[in-house]
């Protein structure tokens, strides 16, 4: 079976992990750029190296980011040096950035850097950006700052009051290279538990995705909101403050243009029939990956359900 994912930070890279240990599972991974940053002078990607490090098996899966038992002596020493290093990048985390800047200097397109990465870490699937062009999630906050993604989310701890989310650049940016191939290709089409307004939010900003998944006859979602709350990040406060409900129905109500069936948790107990309501079927399950044996379990259910 041919599976293409909509993916973006841990909650997906979990997914991710079961979907890829699935037999007879041949898995894309379309991962979200608009994250992206150049930090310390180097193209940072932090959705994508996110799931390829869960999926290669090497990263550290307690933090949630990054390489497992990476140090952080280059962090240090520009510390030292009195710059602002609000921004942890592991050492062995830089040499992947590092080679991503180098490849993009020479010529070489932001699909093929990271496909090569990919390859050399040892994920198991396909990885492929959204976009080649340059998507920047601008956060407005309710005192009338612009941040960065990374701004927001690292240096700020997420804690501003949000007054608006826009995607600098999405009007001029097209899918990579097989993004729409794969989502046409594909069986089935998974949205992972991700946060659905700076996650999923630009890739089906894309043109041509949102009409490509509204074309396709096999499109589920797993909710990454449970009993109101996001498992992880401030996906939660993002929905409430641009007036969405944090739930997983409030979830369901952003994809009921093309998503066929959304998966809720199975303590969710009010939520599939407000999920029915919007014309999407229900599939309640248990959806707290809470270790690789979860992770699968819930990649077996989306698989043969």
């Amino acid at each position: 079976m041919k599976i293409t994912a909509l993916a973006g930070g841990v909650g997906a890279a979990k997914l991710l992990v079961g979907l890829a240990a699935v037999d007879d599972v041949q898995l894309t991974a379309v991962v979200n750029t608009a994250d992206d940053a150049v930090i310390y002078g180097v193209h940072v990607s932090p959705d994508v190296d996110i799931c390829t490090y869960w999926l290669a098996g090497i990263a550290d899966e307690d933090r949630g980011w990054g390489i497992l038992d990476d140090t952080f002596n280059v962090v240090d020493a520009l510390r030292a040096l009195g710059e602002d290093t609000w921004f942890s990048l592991g050492d062995r985390d830089f040499a992947t950035c590092i080679l991503r800047t180098r490849r993009l200097a020479e010529g070489v397109p932001l699909h093929a850097a990271t496909d090569e990465i990919a390859h050399r870490l040892g994920a198991p699937c396909r990885v492929i950006p959204m976009s080649n062009d340059p998507v920047r999630t601008i956060v407005t906050t309710a005192d009338g700052r612009s941040l960065e993604f990374q701004e927001y989310f690292v240096k700020e701890r997420s804690q501003p009051d949000i007054a608006q989310v826009f995607f600098s650049g999405i009007a001029d940016a097209d899918p990579a290279p097989g993004v729409l191939d794969a989502l046409r290709e594909a069986d089935r089409v998974i949205v992972c538990p991700s946060n659905p307004i700076v996650s999923v939010g630009p890739i089906l900003a894309l043109r041509g995705v949102r009409d490509a998944l509204r074309g396709h006859p096999e499109v589920t979602a797993v909710t990454p909101i449970v009993r109101g709350k996001a498992l992880k990040g401030p996906a939660d406060r993002m929905l409430r403050a641009l007036g969405t409900e944090s739930s997983a129905s409030g979830v369901a109500s952003l994809y009921a243009d093309f998503v066929t069936r959304f998966v809720i948790d199975v303590t969710d107990d009010t939520e599939a029939a407000r999920v029915s309501s919007l014309g999407i079927e229900p599939l309640r399950t248990n959806t707290i990956m809470s270790g690789r044996s979860r992770a699968r379990e819930l990649a077996h259910v989306l698989v043969t359900s």
